[in-house]
């Protein structure tokens, strides 16, 4: 089975890009971030024409996270349990979708990005972690695999240029050491050891075309998922402006094959 994650930055702005990856590479499921719509407003005719089935969590223009399969969706869940809300009234917003697909458990996670060490994001960020690292100890002994955004570089390798992150989230040493959790858990990062190199680069100052990037997506695997793991790759080319039809997201889709 192969599965990949990618934050897409609007479905509905790059759905030529997603069906055309989805076709190029014999994709069985893929979970997508940063859809920022509602259900009603994606154009999903396409997708369910090629054989996906489809869950989606979203909002008006912001987050909103989906889970795409060919191989079953079963047990669709939004939000995990403990997940906390954000905002004023405070609510739960659309980061995180599970579902079963192949007898594989796939959650779609778009991790808070935490905006500046001192806002309220990084600390619900945080919290955000905390919570789906609680509940997330019960899946450890299924085939599970974690996989998105997780707006988190655990090691400086990860980052183009780690000074100009010296005051910034995503490198701080509480989000690492939030990251660092899950694998002391017993969760296996799955894309390391075949897939080096970023997943992410700004729109801003040709960072794609100078390689000044981060390394923020990731999959995360249950020991048994894990040791299914065949391969990993980054598909670079669909960050490429100059490959793929209409710009592309800020962010390259991770795909890995499990045996």
């Amino acid at each position: 089975m192969r599965i990949a994650t990618w934050n897409v930055n609007s479905l509905r702005s790059r759905i030529d890009r997603v069906e055309a990856f989805l076709a190029r590479h014999e994709v069985d499921v893929l979970a997508l971030q940063e859809t920022k719509a509602r259900e009603d407003q994606l154009p999903l005719m396409g997708l369910q024409a090629m054989g996906y089935d489809v869950a989606v969590a979203g909002v008006n223009q912001w987050n909103g996270v989906a889970i795409l399969s060919r191989v079953g969706l079963e047990d669709v869940e939004v939000g995990f349990e403990g997940m906390p809300p954000y905002g004023d009234p405070a609510a739960a917003e659309a980061r995180a979708i599970g579902a079963t697909c192949g007898g594989v458990r796939i959650w779609s996670l778009y991790v808070p990005n935490g905006r500046k060490p001192d806002d309220p994001h990084y600390v619900y960020k945080l919290d955000w972690l905390a919570r789906l690292r609680e509940t997330a100890g019960g899946w450890l002994d299924t085939p599970t695999a974690m996989v998105g955004d997780w707006n988190i570089c655990p090691t400086d390798d990860d980052v183009f240029d780690v000074t100009q992150f010296a005051k910034s989230t995503h490198v701080t040493p509480p989000e690492r050491a939030a990251f660092q959790a899950f694998l002391d858990d017993g969760w296996v990062e799955t894309t390391r050891a075949h897939a080096p190199g970023y997943t992410y680069w700004d729109y801003y100052r040709q960072r794609f075309e100078r390689d000044r990037g981060l390394k923020i997506d990731f999959v995360l695997g249950s020991p048994d998922l894990a040791s299914r793991v065949t391969g990993a790759f980054i598909d670079r080319d669909e960050r490429d402006p100059a490959q793929g039809t209409g710009s592309p997201s800020d962010h390259a889709p991770v795909v890995v094959d499990l045996s």
